[in-house]
Protein backbone atom coordinates (compact mmCIF):
# COMPACT_ATOMS: atom_id res chain seq x y z
CA UNK A 1 0.00 0.00 0.00
CA UNK A 2 3.01 2.34 0.12
CA UNK A 3 2.23 3.43 -3.45
CA UNK A 4 -1.07 4.96 -4.45
CA UNK A 5 -3.17 2.89 -6.86
CA UNK A 6 -3.20 4.96 -10.05
CA UNK A 7 -6.54 3.65 -11.30
CA UNK A 8 -8.29 4.24 -7.96
CA UNK A 9 -6.75 7.70 -7.70
CA UNK A 10 -7.94 8.83 -11.12
CA UNK A 11 -11.44 7.51 -10.44
CA UNK A 12 -11.47 9.24 -7.08
CA UNK A 13 -10.45 12.59 -8.57
CA UNK A 14 -12.99 12.40 -11.39
CA UNK A 15 -15.87 11.41 -9.12
CA UNK A 16 -14.98 13.91 -6.40
CA UNK A 17 -14.74 16.79 -8.87
CA UNK A 18 -18.02 15.76 -10.47
CA UNK A 19 -19.67 15.80 -7.04
CA UNK A 20 -18.35 19.29 -6.28
CA UNK A 21 -18.30 21.02 -9.66
CA UNK A 22 -21.34 19.51 -11.36
CA UNK A 23 -22.02 21.47 -14.55
CA UNK A 24 -19.59 24.22 -13.62
CA UNK A 25 -18.03 26.45 -10.98
CA UNK A 26 -20.36 29.28 -11.85
CA UNK A 27 -18.88 31.74 -9.35
CA UNK A 28 -15.44 31.49 -10.92
CA UNK A 29 -16.88 31.40 -14.44
CA UNK A 30 -18.61 34.68 -13.68
CA UNK A 31 -15.75 36.41 -11.82
CA UNK A 32 -12.49 35.14 -13.28
CA UNK A 33 -11.26 35.64 -16.87
CA UNK A 34 -10.58 32.31 -18.61
CA UNK A 35 -6.86 32.99 -19.17
CA UNK A 36 -6.16 34.42 -15.70
CA UNK A 37 -3.20 32.86 -13.85
CA UNK A 38 -2.42 32.87 -10.14
CA UNK A 39 0.32 31.86 -7.76
CA UNK A 40 -0.72 30.06 -4.59
CA UNK A 41 0.59 28.05 -1.66
CA UNK A 42 -0.57 25.44 0.82
CA UNK A 43 -0.48 26.96 4.32
CA UNK A 44 -0.31 24.89 7.50
CA UNK A 45 -2.44 26.21 10.37
CA UNK A 46 -1.83 23.33 12.78
CA UNK A 47 0.85 20.96 14.11
CA UNK A 48 1.26 17.43 12.78
CA UNK A 49 2.51 15.42 9.80
CA UNK A 50 1.68 16.37 6.23
CA UNK A 51 0.27 13.80 3.81
CA UNK A 52 -1.39 13.82 0.41
CA UNK A 53 0.99 16.01 -1.58
CA UNK A 54 1.04 13.57 -4.49
CA UNK A 55 -2.76 13.47 -4.46
CA UNK A 56 -2.84 17.27 -4.64
CA UNK A 57 -0.43 17.20 -7.57
CA UNK A 58 -2.63 14.72 -9.44
CA UNK A 59 -5.72 16.85 -8.79
CA UNK A 60 -3.96 19.90 -10.24
CA UNK A 61 -2.72 17.75 -13.15
CA UNK A 62 -6.36 16.99 -13.86
CA UNK A 63 -7.67 20.56 -13.77
CA UNK A 64 -4.60 22.24 -15.32
CA UNK A 65 -1.99 19.98 -16.98
CA UNK A 66 0.29 23.01 -17.38
CA UNK A 67 0.44 23.95 -13.70
CA UNK A 68 3.79 24.24 -11.92
CA UNK A 69 4.21 22.95 -8.37
CA UNK A 70 7.25 23.36 -6.16
CA UNK A 71 7.17 21.07 -3.11
CA UNK A 72 8.96 22.59 -0.12
CA UNK A 73 8.20 20.00 2.58
CA UNK A 74 8.32 16.24 1.78
CA UNK A 75 5.45 13.82 2.36
CA UNK A 76 5.15 12.62 5.95
CA UNK A 77 7.24 15.42 7.42
CA UNK A 78 6.38 17.17 10.65
CA UNK A 79 4.85 20.59 10.06
CA UNK A 80 3.94 23.57 12.25
CA UNK A 81 1.63 26.55 11.97
CA UNK A 82 2.83 28.95 9.30
CA UNK A 83 4.72 26.39 7.21
CA UNK A 84 4.22 26.49 3.44
CA UNK A 85 4.13 22.95 2.04
CA UNK A 86 4.13 23.74 -1.67
CA UNK A 87 3.92 26.67 -4.06
CA UNK A 88 1.86 26.46 -7.21
CA UNK A 89 1.36 28.47 -10.39
CA UNK A 90 -1.93 27.60 -12.04
CA UNK A 91 -4.84 28.79 -14.11
CA UNK A 92 -7.00 30.65 -11.59
CA UNK A 93 -10.28 28.97 -12.50
CA UNK A 94 -8.58 25.58 -12.23
CA UNK A 95 -7.02 26.53 -8.88
CA UNK A 96 -10.42 27.46 -7.45
CA UNK A 97 -12.02 24.33 -8.88
CA UNK A 98 -9.41 22.11 -7.23
CA UNK A 99 -9.10 24.02 -3.95
CA UNK A 100 -11.72 22.26 -1.84
CA UNK A 101 -10.92 18.75 -3.07
CA UNK A 102 -7.20 19.27 -2.37
CA UNK A 103 -7.89 20.61 1.11
CA UNK A 104 -10.53 18.05 2.09
CA UNK A 105 -8.27 15.20 1.02
CA UNK A 106 -4.99 16.51 2.42
CA UNK A 107 -6.54 17.55 5.75
CA UNK A 108 -8.02 14.07 6.19
CA UNK A 109 -4.87 12.20 5.16
CA UNK A 110 -2.61 14.46 7.22
CA UNK A 111 -4.75 13.82 10.30
CA UNK A 112 -4.46 10.05 9.83
CA UNK A 113 -0.74 10.33 9.14
CA UNK A 114 -0.26 12.43 12.28
CA UNK A 115 -2.10 9.99 14.53
CA UNK A 116 -0.30 7.01 12.98
CA UNK A 117 3.04 8.73 13.58
CA UNK A 118 2.14 9.23 17.24
CA UNK A 119 1.21 5.57 17.68
CA UNK A 120 4.42 4.47 15.97
CA UNK A 121 6.45 6.72 18.26
CA UNK A 122 4.79 5.25 21.35
CA UNK A 123 6.04 1.72 20.57
CA UNK A 124 9.43 2.68 19.22
CA UNK A 125 12.07 0.09 20.02
CA UNK A 126 9.60 -2.76 20.59
CA UNK A 127 9.13 -5.68 18.15
CA UNK A 128 5.46 -4.96 17.46
CA UNK A 129 3.59 -3.62 14.46
CA UNK A 130 0.62 -1.25 14.72
CA UNK A 131 -2.06 -2.18 12.17
CA UNK A 132 -4.98 -0.31 10.69
CA UNK A 133 -8.41 -1.90 10.12
CA UNK A 134 -11.33 -1.77 7.68
CA UNK A 135 -12.85 1.11 9.66
CA UNK A 136 -12.28 3.55 6.83
CA UNK A 137 -14.30 6.09 4.87
CA UNK A 138 -16.11 4.33 1.99
CA UNK A 139 -14.23 4.73 -1.31
CA UNK A 140 -11.30 6.44 0.45
CA UNK A 141 -9.75 3.30 1.95
CA UNK A 142 -6.80 3.25 -0.46
CA UNK A 143 -5.96 6.84 0.47
CA UNK A 144 -6.45 6.41 4.21
CA UNK A 145 -4.35 3.24 4.32
CA UNK A 146 -1.66 5.07 2.36
CA UNK A 147 -1.66 7.78 5.05
CA UNK A 148 -1.31 5.13 7.78
CA UNK A 149 1.85 3.82 6.13
CA UNK A 150 3.28 7.29 5.56
CA UNK A 151 2.76 7.84 9.30
CA UNK A 152 4.84 4.79 10.17
CA UNK A 153 2.19 2.15 10.94
CA UNK A 154 1.11 -0.81 8.82
CA UNK A 155 -1.80 -1.95 6.68
CA UNK A 156 -3.84 -5.01 7.63
CA UNK A 157 -6.36 -6.42 5.19
CA UNK A 158 -7.30 -4.33 2.19
CA UNK A 159 -10.81 -5.81 2.32
CA UNK A 160 -12.83 -8.94 2.86
CA UNK A 161 -11.13 -10.63 -0.07
CA UNK A 162 -7.46 -10.80 0.89
CA UNK A 163 -7.42 -12.26 4.40
CA UNK A 164 -9.66 -14.67 6.32
CA UNK A 165 -10.76 -13.23 9.66
CA UNK A 166 -13.01 -15.45 11.79
CA UNK A 167 -14.71 -13.03 14.19
CA UNK A 168 -17.22 -13.52 16.98
CA UNK A 169 -20.26 -13.51 14.67
CA UNK A 170 -18.67 -16.15 12.44
CA UNK A 171 -17.87 -18.31 15.48
CA UNK A 172 -21.37 -17.98 16.92
CA UNK A 173 -23.09 -18.72 13.60
CA UNK A 174 -20.79 -21.68 12.93
CA UNK A 175 -21.44 -23.29 16.30
CA UNK A 176 -18.00 -22.70 17.76
CA UNK A 177 -14.32 -22.09 17.07
CA UNK A 178 -13.47 -25.57 15.79
CA UNK A 179 -16.28 -25.88 13.20
CA UNK A 180 -15.56 -22.34 12.00
CA UNK A 181 -11.88 -23.16 11.41
CA UNK A 182 -12.76 -26.46 9.74
CA UNK A 183 -15.20 -24.75 7.37
CA UNK A 184 -12.64 -22.11 6.46
CA UNK A 185 -9.96 -24.71 5.75
CA UNK A 186 -12.36 -26.70 3.58
CA UNK A 187 -13.45 -23.57 1.72
CA UNK A 188 -9.86 -22.56 0.97
CA UNK A 189 -8.99 -26.05 -0.22
CA UNK A 190 -12.10 -26.35 -2.40
CA UNK A 191 -11.67 -22.88 -3.89
CA UNK A 192 -7.93 -23.17 -4.41
CA UNK A 193 -7.26 -19.99 -2.46
CA UNK A 194 -4.20 -19.42 -0.30
CA UNK A 195 -5.18 -16.86 2.34
CA UNK A 196 -3.90 -16.17 5.82
CA UNK A 197 -6.33 -16.90 8.65
CA UNK A 198 -6.92 -14.85 11.78
CA UNK A 199 -9.30 -16.10 14.45
CA UNK A 200 -10.65 -13.82 17.17
CA UNK A 201 -10.86 -15.13 20.73
CA UNK A 202 -12.86 -13.58 23.55
CA UNK A 203 -11.65 -15.68 26.47
CA UNK A 204 -9.24 -18.45 27.45
CA UNK A 205 -11.75 -21.19 26.63
CA UNK A 206 -11.78 -20.04 23.00
CA UNK A 207 -8.00 -19.58 23.03
CA UNK A 208 -7.42 -23.20 24.05
CA UNK A 209 -9.91 -24.33 21.40
CA UNK A 210 -7.84 -22.56 18.76
CA UNK A 211 -4.59 -23.99 20.12
CA UNK A 212 -6.12 -27.46 19.99
CA UNK A 213 -7.58 -27.02 16.50
CA UNK A 214 -4.57 -25.28 14.91
CA UNK A 215 -4.55 -24.46 11.23
CA UNK A 216 -4.56 -20.66 11.56
CA UNK A 217 -2.06 -17.89 10.99
CA UNK A 218 -2.85 -15.52 13.82
CA UNK A 219 -4.83 -15.36 17.05
CA UNK A 220 -6.46 -12.04 17.81
CA UNK A 221 -7.15 -11.28 21.48
CA UNK A 222 -10.28 -9.14 21.56
CA UNK A 223 -10.63 -6.70 24.47
CA UNK A 224 -8.25 -8.59 26.77
CA UNK A 225 -6.94 -6.62 29.73
CA UNK A 226 -3.17 -6.31 29.78
CA UNK A 227 -2.40 -9.02 32.42
CA UNK A 228 -4.68 -11.49 30.63
CA UNK A 229 -3.17 -10.59 27.26
CA UNK A 230 0.31 -11.25 28.61
CA UNK A 231 -0.84 -14.64 29.87
CA UNK A 232 -2.52 -15.42 26.56
CA UNK A 233 0.55 -14.51 24.52
CA UNK A 234 2.66 -16.74 26.77
CA UNK A 235 0.19 -19.61 26.25
CA UNK A 236 0.47 -19.30 22.48
CA UNK A 237 4.26 -19.45 22.89
CA UNK A 238 4.99 -18.41 19.29
CA UNK A 239 2.99 -21.29 17.80
CA UNK A 240 0.96 -18.65 15.94
CA UNK A 241 1.17 -14.92 15.40
CA UNK A 242 -0.62 -12.90 18.08
CA UNK A 243 -2.63 -9.70 17.85
CA UNK A 244 -4.33 -7.42 20.37
CA UNK A 245 -7.42 -5.39 19.55
CA UNK A 246 -10.00 -3.30 21.37
CA UNK A 247 -9.69 -0.39 23.81
CA UNK A 248 -6.14 0.48 22.77
CA UNK A 249 -5.27 4.19 22.76
CA UNK A 250 -2.11 6.29 22.72
CA UNK A 251 -1.97 6.32 26.50
CA UNK A 252 -1.83 2.52 26.87
CA UNK A 253 -0.49 1.19 23.56
CA UNK A 254 3.05 0.75 24.88
CA UNK A 255 1.77 -1.25 27.84
CA UNK A 256 -0.03 -3.55 25.41
CA UNK A 257 3.06 -3.79 23.21
CA UNK A 258 5.20 -4.82 26.18
CA UNK A 259 3.13 -8.01 26.64
CA UNK A 260 5.07 -9.50 23.73
CA UNK A 261 2.16 -9.45 21.29
CA UNK A 262 3.23 -9.36 17.63
CA UNK A 263 0.57 -6.99 16.29
CA UNK A 264 -1.81 -4.36 17.65
CA UNK A 265 -4.75 -3.32 15.48
CA UNK A 266 -6.14 0.16 16.08
CA UNK A 267 -9.33 1.23 14.33
CA UNK A 268 -8.85 4.76 15.67
CA UNK A 269 -6.01 5.35 13.19
CA UNK A 270 -8.63 5.97 10.52
CA UNK A 271 -12.00 6.38 12.23
CA UNK A 272 -10.97 8.85 14.95
CA UNK A 273 -8.15 10.91 13.46
CA UNK A 274 -8.72 14.67 13.57
CA UNK A 275 -8.11 16.52 10.30
CA UNK A 276 -5.10 18.82 10.13
CA UNK A 277 -6.03 22.46 9.54
CA UNK A 278 -4.69 23.53 6.14
CA UNK A 279 -5.48 26.34 3.72
CA UNK A 280 -4.80 27.10 0.05
CA UNK A 281 -3.96 30.75 -0.42
CA UNK A 282 -3.51 32.92 -3.49
CA UNK A 283 -0.34 35.00 -3.31
CA UNK A 284 -1.34 38.67 -3.55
Amino acid sequence: MSQLNEQYLQQFIQQALQEDVGDGDHTSLACIPAADMCEGYLLVKDVGNICGIEVAKRIFDHVDPNHEMNVLIPEGSEVSEGDEVFHIKCNTRAFLKAERLVLNTMQRLSGICTLSHRFADEVEGLPVKILDTRKTTPLMRFLEKYAVEVGGCHNYRVGLFDWIMIKDNHVDESGGIKPAIERVQKYLKDSGRNLNITVEVRNFVELHEVLEAGGVTRIMFDNFEIPLLREGVASVNKQFETEASGGIVLQNVRDYAETGVDYISVGALTHSAESLDLSLKVRK
